[in-house]
């Protein structure tokens, strides 16, 4: 085999035909190399519907690769690729590339990986940029140069400014950067009007093969196929994107938290999947939101919504992830050591709000962001789980889980792992919020007023046992305050009662 110059790596999570490795590469003198490996559906344990999205996306990619005339090495699952690291070693023994080239990856240990089996072999290894971000890691670390705390509210200022979003005469649209007071609304007691059914891309051959192979291969991964309805190439996730746009941008700001029984998608995007795998780009994603606020009078509280989590939070998270990885993942602050409970993997469980969004995420390997955030989130940090278990639930369970979105946000948003770096303050709140937000509580056995006996919430209970737990770290936190000024009140006695029914739930599992 006559060595070639450049083999172009390109990762399940970097499907995008505008690659720069792929605009510069030469049919003559380079190969593309992409692999389906066991290692990355294991490594955490899986969904089986992220098995089939990234696999059916890989394998559409393929063929439009081949459409475009480049020579291709692509490995398939069950051709014998265990890990990611053995089947590039095998490729460079074969090929003798001069160099191997690769966009950053989505997490550190795929980085390593690389670096690692290139420098074995004693290959240039040349690791690029992924423009598909409107940021850099290095633009990240010089906004949080010297800062104590890295709030995302002034790094995304900066992007507004920088990339003209929102923009008039050097100051944001409506007079305010942040319009999240108005994007806050529960739904009325009849519930949410004509909510969105779901996409409904209907599986191809492509990913019927794929199917069945997960099901053959992964048969005891969480999670179900039936229901798999996701964008796997960039024609389905552009329909996506329009559609959004078109139907459910106008009513997504105002009901952005809000959560109801039976009705998983609401006025939610569904394009975070699309989005993770590049075949929606970030920048057509927020272009498309400020026009439909440009052309179509949508509402700025519901466009500013949304691309504050694409320019904003997106863009922050993933800065938070390479400026402190790898010591981040070992983040652990409030000293959490419980395990995660049996039902995050069942959904078996009495508690109407965990059943509800863990049986969705089983289903359809998806909860957005406040089911995920004030929920299953909520309940782990609560409960002091681990937080190195909960992430791998969330890396494991959900369709649109990459580490560098995943681990910031659960580690430090969502689990207060990391001491404030992210987070004012933890994300702590009885069941009243839930009550508040959502319908779950109609048909839960359990009261989100009560805090000890039978029918006490758990979320309640918890909640006052957190703050017991944590009492003497939170006085430093001047965010937490009134919450411990109502700590205060609580007698000796209380206090004892709900630490023991905490005690019963965190064995109950």
């Amino acid at each position: 085999m006559n060595s070639i110059r450049n083999l172009i790596l390109i990762l399940g999570d970097q499907l995008d035909l505008e690659s720069p490795l792929l605009k510069n590469a030469d049919p003559n003198l380079d190969r593309v190399w992409m692999a389906e490996v066991e290692e990355e559906s294991v490594h955490v344990w899986s969904h089986k519907q992220k098995i089939v999205l990234f696999l059916s996306a890989m394998r559409h990619f393929r063929a439009s690769l081949l459409e475009q005339g480049l020579p291709l090495i692509y490995t398939e699952l069950d051709q014998g690729a265990d890990s990611f690291a053995l089947c590039l070693k095998d490729t460079l023994k074969e090929y003798q590339p001069q160099s191997v080239m690769v966009l950053r990856p989505g997490s550190w240990r795929v980085l390593e990986a690389i670096q690692s089996v290139c420098k074995d072999a004693s290959v240039d290894l040349k690791v690029s940029e992924d423009e598909h971000f409107f940021t850099s890691p290095d633009d990240f670390k010089t906004f949080a140069e010297n800062r104590k705390a890295i709030r995302m509210e002034y790094f995304y200022r900066g992007l507004r400014k920088q990339y003209n979003v929102l923009m008039e005469e050097g100051e944001p649209v409506g007079g305010v950067w942040n319009l999240d007071k108005e994007n806050r609304q529960a739904f009325s007691k009849s519930g949410p009007d004509s909510p969105y059914q779901g996409h409904r891309h209907q599986p191809d051959v492509i990913t019927e093969a794929v199917i069945n192979l997960v099901e053959k291969a992964f048969p005891n991964h969480p999670g179900c196929l039936d229901s798999f309805h996701w964008a796997v190439t960039r024609e389905q996730a552009l329909k996506d994107l329009n559609h959004f746009i078109e139907y459910r941008l106008p009513y997504f700001g105002t009901h952005q938290d809000a959560m109801w029984t039976n009705e998983p998608w609401l006025f939610h995007s569904l394009l975070s999947s699309s989005l993770n795998l590049k075949i929606l780009r970030a920048r057509e994603v927020v272009k498309a939101a400020e026009q439909a606020y440009l052309d179509k009078g949508v509402s700025l509280a519901a466009v500013e919504g949304f691309i504050r989590q694409i320019l904003g939070w997106r863009e922050y998270v993933r800065g938070v992830y390479w400026t402190y990885m790898p010591e981040y993942l070992e983040k652990n602050a409030l000293s959490a050591k419980t395990a995660l409970p049996e039902f995050y993997w069942t959904g078996e469980t009495e508690f109407e709000c965990l059943k509800q969004t863990i049986g969705q995420t089983l289903e359809h390997g998806y909860a957005h962001h406040i089911q995920r955030l004030m929920v299953t989130g909520l309940y782990a940090l609560l409960l002091g789980v681990d937080p190195k278990y909960i992430h791998k639930w969330y890396l494991g369970i959900y369709i649109d889980a990459v580490e560098w979105v995943e681990l910031p946000n659960v580690l430090g948003m969502s689990q207060f792992a990391d001491g404030g770096l992210m987070a004012s303050k933890p994300y702590v709140a009885t069941g009243k919020y839930i009550q508040r937000m959502s319908n779950y509580c109609q048909s839960c056995p359990k009261n989100p007023e009560k805090r000890v006996g039978e029918d006490a919430c758990p979320f309640t209970n918890l909640y006052w046992d957190f703050l017991i737990r944590h009492e003497d770290a939170l006085k430093k936190n001047q965010r937490m305050q009134l919450q411990l000024r109502n700590l205060n009140r609580l007698s000796e006695e209380e206090r004892l009662a709900i630490g023991e029914q905490a005690k019963a739930l965190k064995t109950s599992g």
